[in-house]
């Protein structure tokens, strides 16, 4: 339509019009219409200039796909602006250029010692959770850098998906996952007594790891007989996720040092993770807002 707009100066050379329309297969009335049409304001400018907005609030939302995007506008309800379907969102989202192709990357690092004791799989493959701090996920990711390679042990609320526990180390040894179980547990005492399920990997049948979940009165749970990977889906699925939106096509992380890395890590599971990223398992909400909500509705209760 546009090359025929050229060519007719916009409808005004009409001795051409019913020439060009025939050579491209367009009928007249469809041209007219696009004539009609074409200098008029997009009715969806206002939605896309919010959405432009979510995008470059902060570094990691624009990984965002439609459902969260849909989401994040019903929770800030900008001034002005209609939110349509999630299906309008993402053809929007597509005219402007944000649809957000993700690349995973897994890499296996679990080595299990096949003579030690396991825990029985208290989970099941159930992440749901109805309270915070009762069931939790853990898990080890390895990033390389310049100067060697940085190990991420992290613990997740099954509740909300909140980061509780954070540590980062050059080795993967059982220190790691005390130092998380650990950090988790000042920053939340409640913890005390929930079930904290994880692989079967060497650090968590460590004698000095099960003496730490031992003090702290925690239920270990571990993936099943086999060692299959779907019994602690969720975890590696955040690992994927925060790698993707952290990593993948934003640093080379071979070309950064360890100490980089761990700042860059902090900030995104404990500022960013936590309190803005919009979660969509959450209903649209970032971790600590549903969190803060469930104990509000308490206090309402009481």
């Amino acid at each position: 339509m546009i090359f025929l707009a050229l060519k007719t100066e916009d409808g005004r050379m009409t001795g051409k019009i019913s020439f060009y329309c025939r050579m491209l297969g367009v009928s007249r009335q469809g041209f007219y219409k696009y004539l009609a049409n074409k200098d008029r304001p997009w009715k969806y400018q206002d939605l896309a200039d919010a959405m432009k907005e979510t995008a470059s609030e902060d570094e990691c939302n624009d990984t965002y796909g439609r459902l969260r995007m849909y989401q994040a506008l019903c929770l800030k309800q900008p001034e002005g602006v209609s939110i349509p379907s999630e299906r309008t969102v993402y053809r929007v989202m597509e005219q402007i250029g944000l649809i957000h192709r993700p690349k995973r990357k897994p890499n296996g690092i679990t080595k299990a010692d096949r003579e030690a004791m396991k825990s029985d799989d208290l989970l099941k493959r159930d992440f749901h959770s109805d309270a915070p701090s009762k069931k939790c996920i853990t898990d080890i990711t390895e990033i390389p850098a310049s100067n060697g390679k940085l190990y991420v042990s992290a613990i997740f609320d099954c509740f909300d998906l909140s980061v509780l526990g954070l540590a980062m180390e050059t080795t993967m040894k059982a220190d790691l996952c005390i130092h998380t179980l650990e950090s988790a547990l000042t920053a939340y005492p409640a913890l005390e007594g929930a079930i904290i399920h994880s692989d079967r990997g060497t650090r968590y049948t460590s004698e000095a790891y099960r003496q730490t979940i031992r003090k702290y009165h925690i239920h270990q749970s571990m993936n099943s007989a086999g060692g299959r990977c779907h019994d602690n889906a969720r975890c590696e699925s955040m690992w994927a996720r925060m790698k993707t939106e952290l990593l993948y096509g934003r640093y080379d992380t071979k070309q950064m040092t360890v100490e980089e890395l761990k700042v860059l890590i902090w900030r995104y599971f404990h500022s960013y993770w936590n309190n803005r990223r919009i979660c969509s398992a959450n209903g649209g909400l970032p971790p600590m807002i549903k969190r803060r909500k469930y104990y509000e509705d308490l206090e309402l209760a009481a």
